[in-house]
């Protein structure tokens, strides 16, 4: 025998304004679903950054100006 879920008693999606039509709802019901299933299998965290393809490294520190300041801008810091 299969066992029998008990549904909820009331809709779990309601158009509270507009008349939406059936492939809009099933479309909202279809990106829903797949945000849920994203999230819960956790391919919404982007992978790591390599060092290598990081391209923050290529930014230059911004310029402070001062006595020497001519010296340290040619350096790494």
């Amino acid at each position: 025998m299969s066992e029998v879920v008990p549904g909820p008693s009331r809709p779990v999606l309601r158009v509270v304004a507009g008349e939406a039509t059936a492939e809009e709802v099933v479309a909202l019901v279809t990106a829903l679903a797949a945000a849920v299933t994203r999230q819960q299998s956790g391919a919404g965290q982007p992978a790591p950054t390599s060092r290598w393809a990081d391209r923050s490294a290529a930014l230059r520190a911004p310029l402070a100006p001062g006595p020497g300041a001519w010296q340290a801008a040619g350096w790494q810091r």
